[in-house]
């Protein structure tokens, strides 16, 4: 297979010259004429510090990080196990599940994520996990039960409000994946399935062995892209007090008062987590794309 040969010609270089001259622009303008003390040396601290026995452990920063990871992650897999779900059933040829996918996808894409937040947050926080006693079950468990549920989900003291967290960005992105599935499923030709049933094959038996494999490959694009902007959209949980990277930056502002430093360093942060799930997710469409060919 021939790789296609990328040219770069006068005007990239141009542009790029230009694009390069306004930032260096920019940041001599805000060095000069903003009456703002940049103070980068404290920055570091704020990743990594020392504990009662000399380690290095993750400071607030580094934590904030590996908080919205976590996050992240667990909010991709309940969001396409759900989005997965309800795609298969926007695609049913029964009523009832079209009916049932269709309100949950409608109502959700058309519900302002903060206000999904707060309802999620002081139903299931408040009242649900309050009622089971949840955080205290969990600080009945042994030691090591503990210290599993916190490196995997939180601490005891903070797992209502991750739990609220997480199922706010599940529903919320599995409402959009969803979509992105049922596309998917409709984009495959009707011959494919008249093939599979000309086969003897059944109509799960079609949709799990051929429909489903083609129709992957060609939503995988979307779903990155969805992956992406999960984890764009913890930011929002800030707002009940998850130590996710945005709530940790808000909390190092407030004592420190460092706003162009903190928030300069969270933007190249989050882009740098973004940049890498787009990363992943090419070598992943280019592995498919090779092994489908």
């Amino acid at each position: 297979m021939l790789r296609a040969r990328v040219r770069f010609t006068l005007l990239d270089a141009a542009i790029l010259a230009a694009v390069a001259a306004g930032v260096a622009a920019l940041a001599v303008s805000a060095s000069t004429n903003l009456d703002y003390a940049w103070r980068w040396d404290i920055l570091p601290q704020y990743f990594l510090r020392r504990d009662a026995a000399g380690g290095l452990v993750p400071n607030l920063l580094l934590a904030g990080v590996v908080s919205t990871v976590r996050l992240a992650l667990w909010t991709t897999l309940l969001a396409t196990l759900a989005g997965a779900a309800m795609g298969l059933a926007r695609t049913s040829r029964r009523l009832l599940p079209r009916l049932v996918a269709g309100a949950y996808v409608e109502s959700v894409r058309n519900l302002p994520p903060l206000v999904l937040v707060f309802l999620v947050y002081f139903f299931l926080s408040d009242q649900v996990l309050t009622a089971l006693a949840v955080e205290e079950r969990v600080r009945e468990m042994p030691a090591l039960a503990q210290s599993a549920i916190g490196l995997l989900l939180a601490p005891p003291g903070r797992l209502s409000g991750f739990l609220a967290a997480l199922l706010t960005l599940a529903l919320y992105e599995g409402a959009y994946i969803t979509e992105i599935i049922r596309a998917g499923i409709q984009s495959v030709e009707r011959g494919q399935r008249d093939a599979a049933k000309a086969l003897g094959l059944t109509r799960w038996q079609a949709t799990r062995h051929v429909i489903l494999p083609q129709a992957v490959r060609r939503i995988l694009p979307a779903l990155a892209g969805q992956v992406i902007s999960t984890v764009k959209d913890s930011a929002i949980v800030a707002v009940i007090s998850v130590p996710e990277l945005t709530f940790q930056a808000l909390q190092i502002m407030a004592s420190t008062g460092l706003t162009f430093e903190i928030w300069i360093t969270v933007m190249a942060l989050y882009f740098g987590l973004c940049f890498s799930a787009s990363l992943g997710a090419r070598r992943l469409e280019a592995r498919l794309a090779k092994a489908g060919s």
